[in-house]
């Protein structure tokens, strides 16, 4: 996948068809280039001999295809950088991944489009309870669909103006966050 926020929607789909009523995202970013993606959610989680091989891309629950690349994909993604990547999960409790990229590592792709991602999720299933939350050393971003039902009554979260805005509010905080403000990989200071 050419960005995290791909890996991002991968693996918080998975959430989704697990059957989870609340997802949530948080990345931490640090001020040495560590950034901590974690996606927490309350499905019907994994038994233990499944968790054992979710990261094999012979793996998957799916019926349409033999292969699941999404945890393996990013395990790799990770791996490459210096970092890790962690599945921890409880059968009917839920599953947790946190994966860990050197963001100024040659190999660690771009964050992407991390509002726009998230808003995707939220319109494609405006029923489920999303959080989320990107820390950087300059700020943060935040949005929570609790907040939005309670501002917004009885105004669906998949509708188009909605979408629109989240996308908006969470640019807009992405932006002010410097999110992406780390020089590319292994290079100090401004590029011009």
């Amino acid at each position: 996948m050419k960005d995290l926020s791909l890996h991002l929607l991968d693996v918080a789909k998975n959430s989704v068809a697990a059957g989870a009523r609340h997802v949530a995202v948080t990345l931490e970013e640090d001020e040495v280039g560590w950034l901590t993606l974690t996606i927490a959610d309350d499905g019907r989680g994994m038994s233990p001999e499944f968790l054992a091989q979710v990261t094999d891309p012979f793996t998957t629950t799916r019926t349409t295809r033999k292969v699941g690349l999404g945890l393996p994909l990013l395990r790799l993604t990770a791996e490459q950088t210096g970092g890790s990547l962690a599945v921890e999960s409880t059968l009917g409790a839920g599953t947790t991944v946190t994966a860990r990229f050197q963001r100024r590592h040659l190999d660690c792709p771009p964050l992407g489009d991390l509002a726009g991602t998230v808003a995707l999720l939220i319109q494609g299933s405006p029923e489920m309870e999303f959080t989320y939350r990107h820390t950087t050393p300059r700020g943060e971003a935040a949005l929570s669909t609790a907040e939005l039902r309670d501002i917004l009554g009885d105004v669906s979260l998949a509708e188009p103006e909605v979408f629109a805005w989240i996308q908006d509010y969470l640019t807009e905080q992405e932006n002010d966050a410097a999110a992406d403000a780390l020089p590319a990989a292994g290079i100090e200071g401004e590029i011009t």
